[in-house]
């Protein structure tokens, strides 16, 4: 029975966040994106996220995303500064290929800096991978 079971594998489907320019407050925010560098779209896209540390947590943030059209990007979320400490989990669930895929992108505690950026692609802007 547990044989017949099939996990699909989430390929091609990363979360990243970003250090950009925000035109409203004229400074820099760090905001979330998911990337589809699939050749396809991805539907139904939720995510939730949270912020964890032994006993400090954050609450959880529920995003319903829809549609992630293929070789495209989307922005979840912006994030503090001070949620750096801490270890930032972001848990995607995404429709595709008539499946149902899951995958958890890490950002460890003190990853996120000026330090650790580089280009992202599709955006084609700085930030930094989950892992």
């Amino acid at each position: 029975m547990k044989k017949d079971i099939e996990i699909p594998i989430a390929k091609d489907v990363y979360v990243a966040i970003v250090h950009e320019w925000n035109e409203e407050f004229l400074g820099k925010d760090w905001n979330s994106y998911i990337i589809n560098n699939r050749a396809t779209q991805i539907d139904m896209v939720l995510i939730v996220s949270k912020g964890y540390d032994g006993e400090r947590k954050t609450s959880l943030m529920r995003h319903a995303i829809g549609v992630v059209d293929a070789k495209s990007f989307e922005k979840i979320e912006m994030l503090h500064e001070d949620l750096f400490a801490l270890n930032n989990e972001f848990f995607v669930t995404y429709y595709a290929d008539k499946k149902i895929y899951e995958k958890r992108f890490l950002f460890e505690k003190n990853s996120i800096s000026q330090e650790t950026l580089s280009l992202i692609p599709i955006l084609e802007k700085e930030g930094v991978f989950a892992k």
